[in-house]
């Protein structure tokens, strides 16, 4: 399966730790954070990847070339300008393949994704979200997403406290291709806000409960916590 992994973002919430550096590219033990996400999936035999880029795109380009010292092969998608996590997506429409492993560059969930390809190929429908349970593992990240018995997301809210709230998005996602073609070409679009709304309303965005919590570098103190345990 293609691997497409979001890289674009500014990641404001760093800059007083980072600088300049693109988020995918803050160090951890000496190397990216991006490094992390990129050996995980060549240890797992994943081989085509897109790297959706924006802010110092060439940064990142001049780091990760065409991937082949890192064991994978690389292609690019460049945002002309910030199109939300949907829209980035939609640029690269002439890159992706039919179904597609989607990954944040800022977040590291170390599971094996070929679980989760085989549980939304099995599925039929048009997203798998992969969910961590707090109460298991807590990610230091509030409940946002709602699950009914069979499995289905029913919710999916950053902003609320309900209790029904159980599960917290992992930043890990199989999608189909052709969940994006109502979207227009261009169009800013987040697909947490615009598109997750009316896949869950037609019951097409499953979850996939991880028992391994993920670790992400959205903040200083969770890029601590990162450096912490690298060390």
């Amino acid at each position: 399966m293609q691997v497409v992994i979001l890289a674009g973002g500014l990641g404001t919430r760093l800059q007083s730790v980072t600088g300049p550096l693109p988020k995918p590219l803050v160090p951890v033990s000496g190397r990216p954070f991006l490094e992390f996400i990129i050996a995980h999936l060549a240890a797992q035999d994943f081989r085509r990847v897109i790297l959706l880029v924006g802010h110092r795109a060439e940064a990142i380009r001049d780091h990760f070339g065409d991937g082949s010292r890192f064991g994978i092969g690389i292609q690019y998608a460049q945002e002309p300008s910030l199109l939300g996590t949907g829209g980035a997506i939609l640029n690269a429409w002439d890159l992706l393949e039919e179904e597609f492993l989607l990954l944040y560059g800022d977040s590291l969930l170390p599971i094996d994704y070929r679980a989760v390809e085989r549980s939304f190929r099995g599925g039929l429908c048009s997203g798998l979200l992969v969910v961590c349970d707090n109460l298991i593992s807590e990610t230091g990240v509030r409940n946002n997403v709602a699950v009914d018995q069979d499995g289905f997301v029913t919710c999916y809210e950053k902003t609320s406290a309900d209790p029904s709230l159980r599960y917290v998005d992992a930043g890990v996602l199989c999608l189909a291709r052709d969940a994006f073609r109502e979207v227009a070409p261009g169009a800013v679009v987040s697909m947490e806000n615009d598109l997750f709304p009316k896949w869950i309303a037609q019951r097409q965005l499953r979850s996939y409960l991880s028992p391994q919590r993920f670790f992400d570098i959205g903040t200083p103190g969770r890029l601590q916590e990162f450096v912490a345990l690298r060390q």
